[in-house]
């Protein structure tokens, strides 16, 4: 509004409208004011309603400030209320956070038995496989190999042939089990690739595979009749796939006809995948 060129600033005019504009300025912007009528003819609107406002509140201006409009009752009432927000905004995340972590306790301290079961097995794997002079305590070719870890496991076992994965037995080793000893089995490719299988009792019943992931690990397992299987080696899928069921079928020789498929398995954690089953695709 104010010509660049002139001297009187617009808040020489705001001033001039609040009637707070120095005597020694008035007549300059009243000069200017002259030289500008649509600028005067809005600024003679704002005058207007400068006075129409000082007359309707004029008489409220010195009246004493109410005691609850004081500023120090204001500022301790908004402490106040600020002091309690706080409170209640820490109490709902104590609640909240412990509720929470409760949740998350309850349901991370129940995995199923086979959970716990396969990470028994790839904890063995993992521990196993890198040993060189001793991954295993009685070698494939030892007579007492399937007869000693049969009766301390609760079942007769055989060791399976893997021959066509390229998989050779290096023999085996008894650990301690979920529920009860545990026998692993340990293969080795011609590229040094290493395979173990992890058999010991359960008191689930019959599942389908389940495949986990650990690290650069994967790990199949199944249970039926009281026991428990996981098949672990390097995360491959469909390899372990074709490696248990395998075993599968060289340990529980197919009747004439044909069972009952296992039940579906219930959706598992992250890092499980089902898959389909036992009996092939």
């Amino acid at each position: 509004m104010i010509d660049n060129n002139s001297p009187v600033t617009e808040d020489e005019i705001h001033a001039y409208v609040d009637g707070e504009l120095p005597a020694e300025r008035r007549e300059a912007v009243e000069a200017w004011l002259a030289k500008h009528p649509d600028d005067a003819t809005a600024i003679a609107a704002w005058r207007v309603q400068a006075d129409a406002i000082r007359a309707r509140y004029s008489s409220i201006v010195n009246e004493p400030v109410p005691a609850r409009l004081a500023l120090d009752r204001i500022t301790r009432r908004r402490r106040s209320w600020i002091a309690v927000a706080a409170a209640a905004a820490v109490a709902a995340f104590v609640v909240g956070g412990t509720v929470g972590w409760m949740a998350r306790g309850a349901s991370a301290a129940a995995p199923s038995e086979m959970e716990t079961f396969a990470s028994e097995a790839m904890s063995a794997h993992r521990l196993y496989i890198g040993e060189v002079r001793h991954p295993i305590e009685v070698k494939a070719d030892e007579n007492h190999l399937l007869p000693w870890l049969s009766r301390r496991v609760g079942t007769a076992l055989r060791a399976p042939d893997l021959a066509a994965f390229d998989l050779k037995l290096l023999g085996g080793r008894l650990l301690p089990g979920v529920n009860a000893p545990a026998a692993l089995f340990m293969y080795e490719s011609g590229n040094g690739e290493r395979v173990t299988i992890y058999v010991s009792k359960t008191t689930e019943g019959r599942t389908s595979f389940r495949y986990k992931i650990a690290d650069k690990f994967g790990a199949l397992r199944w249970s039926e009749a009281g026991y428990g299987w996981v098949v672990s080696g390097p995360d491959d899928k469909p390899r372990l796939k074709n490696i248990a069921t395998t075993l599968y079928e060289q340990l529980d020789p197919r009747p004439a006809t044909a069972p009952t498929p296992p039940p579906a398995a219930t959706p598992g954690r992250s890092t499980e995948n089902q898959l389909i089953s036992r009996r092939g695709s």
